[in-house]
């Protein structure tokens, strides 16, 4: 395999601090493709470097951005930090939203520099459809404008944009599953996933024959939902990530395994 890339993209609840652990667990199973239901910005993927993967997010952009990737994307756009410019391709990124054009390479290149240049890296929308994280406030920002090095990194991964109830697992997978965190005590969680969907996902993969891995915040229903259908736990201290309050403590995270 190549070798590794940093993620290409800034992206909140990111899991690189988790790739140490996850080397170990699936160093054995390397024969296996990895399955990641919540892709999110490929921290862990581009840590583990499997030669096979199956990567799955919800959010179209970001997966239109990694098949760009797979084809060997080389930006033309003028990338500069700047206040102005910056809300100049945010407008026409939302334009582009709106007249279906998402997928164009355009598109895909904006929406790069907005993740890049935007407010702590969310990738957040209005009820329009309409991309709205404000300017961010850094002292500078680093762009790429040569993506060819992942085309051969992604070459044998698959990308795929679809509810994870849906995603093709295979009996013989690593499945390594990092849903949205349990908020507990508040009406909604972030991204509309919610308890519900918790339990779907602990109940499905709990019937995987293959290696499963499920990282999520260690709050009490969790624990208990994992314990319940019969993981294995491990514990371990995680840092806060984009904390609105300026806090940093450790944050305590549960690792459900299965088939290890």
């Amino acid at each position: 395999m190549s070798k590794r890339l940093d993620p290409p993209l800034k992206w909140a609840g990111g899991k690189r601090w988790l790739v140490p652990y996850l080397e170990k667990m699936y160093r054995p199973h390397r024969h296996r493709r990895l399955v990641e239901p919540f892709a999110g910005g490929l921290a862990v993927a581009l840590g583990l470097m499997p030669e096979r993967a199956l990567l799955n997010d919800i959010n179209p952009h970001l997966i239109n951005f990694y098949l760009w990737l797979k084809r060997g994307l080389h930006p033309r756009l003028e990338m500069r930090y700047d206040r102005e410019l910056y809300y100049a391709y945010r407008a026409h990124f939302n334009r582009l939203i709106a007249e279906g054009k998402a997928d164009t390479q355009e598109a895909t290149e904006l929406f790069y520099y907005l993740n890049r240049t935007g407010y702590n890296g969310p990738c957040r929308f209005n009820r329009k459809g309409e991309f709205n994280v404000p300017f961010g406030k850094y002292k500078a920002v680093a762009y790429t404008q040569d993506f060819t090095p992942y085309k051969e990194v992604f070459r044998n991964w698959e990308f795929t944009c679809l509810d994870f109830r849906q995603v093709d697992i295979s009996p013989e997978d690593f499945v390594c599953a990092d849903p949205p965190y349990d908020v507990e005590f508040t009406e909604y969680s972030p991204g509309g996933f919610s308890w519900e969907d918790q339990i779907a996902l602990a109940e499905t993969l709990a019937d995987h024959p293959g290696p499963v891995v499920i990282s999520n915040q260690a709050t009490p229903r969790v624990v208990g939902l994992y314990r319940s259908l019969g993981y294995e736990l491990e514990f371990l201290p995680a840092p806060r990530r984009i904390s609105c309050d300026g806090n940093r403590d450790k944050a305590l995270e549960v690792l459900a395994l299965r088939n290890l």
